[in-house]
């Protein structure tokens, strides 16, 4: 695509919806070259999530132009494609801003815009939302239809089947759009397919379907036989066989990028009642050749990718705490054969790639299925296995129950590898760990444990890999402090806190990240600094000596303060009967925006102006530097 000389006078025109439906059908597809090409220009100054955007185009068209929306319900599954939707309802000018501070938000927001009908940023609620939207549409009689979008890949979660199972059962007014961009099906894609496509989904074919089934109600041998008969003739031509028996009426698969063959196929379906799945196969990064081959790396760009790069020197990244985690398991993987490995669809975020590589038999990547994996993993312990779960903060909330239920319970030696603890950045509140501490320190048989550095993070992995029980080492997102990784590993005292700075009247008790932030506080204030390593089972002995040799205690975490680290510390010492002034300093009891990481840690009181400043309100005077 020449993007230099895409013109944009059609998409300027185009600020709503309503605008969009006063588009000729012929125009469509010049729109859709210069939305495409807006999207990569704006993306390169700003960054974001691209390659699936890139294949969603014709597909956001094409439903804007046939569904009346707002008052129809459009449910994006997740939000990573969801930018064309946020340009062609009013929000082109600001899509610059997306993911920084003040910023559009990364994903659907309903404070954001009327269009955007159920917020999101986890996979595969869309369907369970929209059918949500249904039923409350029959109920008040509105008239509206509520439309999911969703991706192959969300597919692969559960709730989506429960989703499916449900809506098929109560026989919902309910459109599913099953965005495929990765599935082997794709082959199927062609005139053939493209043609029964269009017959399936037109009232004539569904007219003499429903009337059919009537006429033959009296006649069960005959009715099964047409029945079996229709499911191997569709069965021959499309894959939607398991949507038929949920109770769908499947569609596809077709074309995602032949816009007149969506604009007629999604017109039949709008005049259909009943559960409706139509199957669309797409092509991430489609118009930007480099996504269209590697749309993993292109999932997500940084500013000033379109730019080349003639440096002669790379620069040395450093690692981050990810790199460290793909590090160690590989080589704890070489020196013990019970380990096994399971992500949730978190390869790459996770750093599993060279493992997957050294190990598969021993990589399990379970898809979008958070809960399988952690029964799946206690199922492996109970085996005699080792496994490793590499889950994100916030995607292990979505398997909570198995957490308790299946592995604490029974007291299990899985070991939880969390990232992106903490604030996480342009991903905003539906992907910070802002509540591990908070919901995993109150369950039994559980250690948990905050690295503070990259080599804290390789020994306190192995230390916990040695348990015989239930372990969880939680790390932030991103780089460390540059600390040097010590190859040779070593178990750390379970439960020992380890003091970096004596100082006089004020005791820091940092877990994990903020440590840093701590030290240079310590420094200002002449406090003693502690890296507390552990949130359960906490250092008692030490907490007790530094309650009876100082005057208030300061507790630091990036976690929420409803129950987590500092919640930890001050239980306990009241339960010891001492009466020691804590101040616990964390994250606030809300949800917290999306944009710099820094900027965001300022906002909550958690940089270290802010941390100091906190510390001289409670104790009452200006501390000078």
């Amino acid at each position: 695509m020449d993007l230099k000389n895409t013109l944009c006078s059609l998409l300027e025109q185009v600020d709503s919806p309503e605008q969009l439906r006063e588009l000729t059908p012929t125009q469509l597809s010049q729109l859709a070259t210069e939305l495409r090409a807006f999207m990569i220009q704006t993306l390169d100054q700003c960054g974001g999530h691209f390659a699936g955007n890139l294949g969603t185009v014709e597909l956001t068209i094409a439903l804007h132009y046939v569904f009346n929306t707002p008052h129809d319900q459009l449910i994006w599954d997740v939000g990573h494609q969801a930018y064309a939707h946020k340009i062609l309802t009013g929000r082109r000018k600001q899509l610059c801003s997306i993911r920084k501070t003040h910023g559009l938000a990364p994903f659907p927001s309903r404070e954001e815009s009327l269009f955007d009908s159920f917020g999101v940023g986890h996979s595969s609620t869309s369907i369970s939302a929209a059918l949500g939207f249904s039923v409350a549409a029959k109920k008040n009689n509105t008239g509206q239809k509520a439309i999911a979008v969703i991706g192959d890949g969300a597919m692969t979660a559960g709730m989506a089947f429960e989703a499916l199972n449900h809506a098929g059962a109560i026989h919902a007014d309910l459109l599913v759009v099953l965005n495929d961009n990765d599935m082997s099906i794709s082959n199927n894609v062609g005139a053939l397919s493209n043609y029964f496509a269009r017959i399936l989904s037109s009232k004539l074919y569904s007219s003499v379907r429903e009337g059919s089934k009537r006429i033959l109600e009296s006649i069960p041998s005959v009715r099964e036989l047409a029945k079996r008969t229709e499911e191997h003739v569709k069965g021959m031509f499309v894959p939607g066989t398991l949507f038929e028996e949920l109770g769908f009426n499947y569609i596809g698969p077709i074309d995602g990028h032949d816009l007149p063959l969506l604009l007629n196929t999604l017109n039949n379906l709008r005049q259909l009642s009943g559960p409706q799945l139509v199957h669309v196969i797409t092509t991430k990064g489609k118009g930007y050749v480099a996504a269209e081959q590697n749309p993993i790396a292109y999932h997500a760009v940084n500013p000033h990718f379109l730019a080349p790069v003639f440096s002669k020197t790379k620069k040395t990244k450093p690692k981050t705490y990810a790199n460290i985690f793909g590090e160690w398991i590989c080589d704890m993987a070489a020196i013990d054969e019970r380990l096994i490995a399971i992500t949730p669809a978190m390869r790459e975020g996770s750093d599993l790639i060279e493992f997957s590589k050294r190990y598969p038999d021993r990589y399990f990547d379970v898809g979008i299925a958070e809960q399988h994996a952690v029964t799946f993993a206690a199922g492996l312990a109970c085996a005699g296995q080792k496994p490793v779960v590499a889950i994100y903060s916030t995607f292990l909330q979505r398997a909570y129950d198995q957490l308790i239920h299946d592995v604490a319970l029974q007291n299990l030696p899985v070991l939880f590898a969390i990232d992106r603890s903490g604030i996480v950045g342009g991903d905003g509140a539906t992907h910070h760990g802002c509540f591990d501490l908070s919901y995993l320190r109150c369950i039994p048989n559980l250690t948990i444990m905050t690295p503070s550095n990259e080599n804290e993070l390789r020994q306190m992995l192995y230390t916990g890999f040695q348990f015989t029980t239930p372990c969880a080492v939680r790390y932030p997102r991103g780089a460390g402090m540059g600390v040097s990784v010590e190859q040779e590993m070593s178990c750390i005292p379970l439960g020992k806190a380890e003091i970096c700075r004596k100082g006089h009247t004020i005791a820091l008790l940092a877990f994990g990240s903020m440590l840093h932030p701590a030290l240079n506080v310590g420094m200002s204030l002449d406090a003693t600094v502690v890296n507390m390593r552990f949130v359960k089972p906490l250092d008692e002995k030490l907490l007790l000596n530094l309650a009876k040799t100082h005057s208030m205690l300061v507790s630091l975490e990036e976690n929420v303060k409803v129950g987590g680290a500092g919640s930890a510390v001050s239980e306990f010492l009241h339960q010891q009967g001492i009466t020691c002034d804590v101040l616990i300093l964390g994250l606030p009891d809300q949800f917290v925006g999306h944009g710099d990481p820094n900027i965001l840690l300022a906002q909550v009181d958690l940089d270290t102006a802010t941390i100091l400043s906190a510390i001289e309100q409670r104790l009452g005077c200006i501390v000078i530097e």
